[in-house]
């Protein structure tokens, strides 16, 4: 028995110490930190992700980050991006804009049967997208308090302060330089012309605070190529060919800027902000269809002056019936359309332009010798007969 009772002590020794063990670890898994039991909940205790979280492990997820090290390249395009926001790269339908008259007025003045000149479409083409980009720069410097008061228009850098009115002017020096390396290529005759148009430019973002009319103006700027395009190419401007499709593309931008005009109206209203929208109202549509019967009936002439086939007529017709829907499913209280329809009118400069192209290459050989041979004809008109040698008497 005793042999016995020495054999059990140390089971029941190490049964106790066991014992003992497992209730301070237990103990200790159940101790929760000091930071957690403050203002805690005792019902938390039963919940077991808190029963073995660590006050090391919650201390190193909510330690912030150090901020990471932008690469040269990104630092770069963090500077360049107000600028490029300023001159609108992300909104290229201004540049298409501007150049399809000039794209229109080119291939026009390509000889029968052949294609533009597609040198000169590249020029202008890079002309457009600086231009139109120093165009924007210049109306936000104007603009840049007006802007800051319309819900559209607060974000650009100017009105938003991301861009200083100094190094916007900096940056217009540079877009204007660049703007004369590619008008410099040209004729001299198109470089004065070009120059010429810089007025219209400059003064247009002045025109909404004086008239209700300053999509004319703009207009008149926006479709200077017309007129340009065609001096490039010939060393002169057409003006039987070049007037009607510059007037045609002024009552374009009229339509399709009235438009765009329409998604500020309410804004405009409140700041003093003249335009066509507002001088038009609810006669809208009426006034659009008007001028766009007057751009038809100016491409139509300027076809005529040129001697252009069938594509082209077909051309004029598909761009009326663009306009026409256009016009009669606008519905000018809504920005959400009226913004969609100003942006279809990229697809009305290259209908009209493929139109162009293909009637100039499906002219005929008669129709491209016509003008030589009406010079011919019109010379010897004025030829005097010759006397005839008197007869002889024998």
């Amino acid at each position: 028995m005793l042999a016995l009772r020495h054999l059990r002590l140390p089971s029941a020794m190490h049964f106790r110490s066991s014992y003992a063990a497992a209730a301070t670890t237990k103990h200790m898994l159940l101790r929760r930190p000091a930071r957690v039991l403050i203002g805690g909940d005792p019902s938390d205790w039963n919940r077991p992700h808190l029963q073995i979280q660590d006050i090391t492990s919650r201390s190193s997820s909510t330690a912030t980050e150090p901020a990471k090290r932008l690469t040269p390249v990104e630092e770069l395009m963090a500077a360049a991006k107000p600028y490029a926001q300023l001159m609108r790269i992300d909104r290229p339908i201004g540049t298409y804009l501007l150049f399809w008259p000039c794209a229109w007025s080119i291939a026009l003045s390509a000889d029968a049967g052949c294609w533009p000149d597609l040198t000169m479409l590249g020029l202008f083409g890079t002309g457009a997208l600086i231009m139109r980009g120093a165009g924007c720069t210049i109306n936000d410097l104007w603009d840049k308090d007006i802007d800051a008061k319309v819900e559209r228009t607060r974000t650009r850098p100017l009105a938003s302060g991301q861009i200083s009115q100094f190094d916007a002017i900096v940056f217009l020096s540079a877009q204007l330089s660049l703007g004369l390396l590619v008008l410099v290529q040209l004729n001299w005759q198109s470089i004065l012309l070009g120059a010429s148009s810089l007025g219209l430019v400059i003064t247009y973002p002045l025109m909404k605070r004086v008239t209700y009319w300053p999509q004319l103006v703009l207009g008149m700027a926006f479709n200077w190529g017309a007129l340009l395009g065609w001096c490039a190419t010939q060393g002169s401007v057409n003006l039987a060919a070049c007037l009607p499709l510059y007037l045609s593309g002024v009552c374009w931008t009229i339509v399709y800027d009235t438009i765009y005009a329409h998604q500020d109206k309410l804004d405009d209203l409140q700041i003093g902000v003249k335009s066509t929208a507002l001088r038009f109202g609810e006669n809208t549509k009426a006034w659009l269809s008007g001028f766009t019967a007057a751009m038809l009936t100016g491409l139509s002439a300027a076809g005529w002056a040129c001697d252009q086939t069938l594509p082209y007529y077909a051309a004029v017709g598909i761009v009326g019936a663009h306009l026409v829907q256009q016009i009669y499913s606008l519905n000018i209280d809504n920005p959400s359309d009226c913004a969609k329809k100003f942006l279809s009118n990229h697809q009305v400069g290259l209908i009209l332009f493929l139109g162009i192209v293909l009637g100039t290459l499906l002219k005929s050989d008669e129709t491209k010798k016509k003008p030589q041979a009406t010079l011919t004809t019109t010379a010897s008109s004025y030829v005097p007969a010759l006397p005839q040698k008197p007869e002889v008497i024998s």
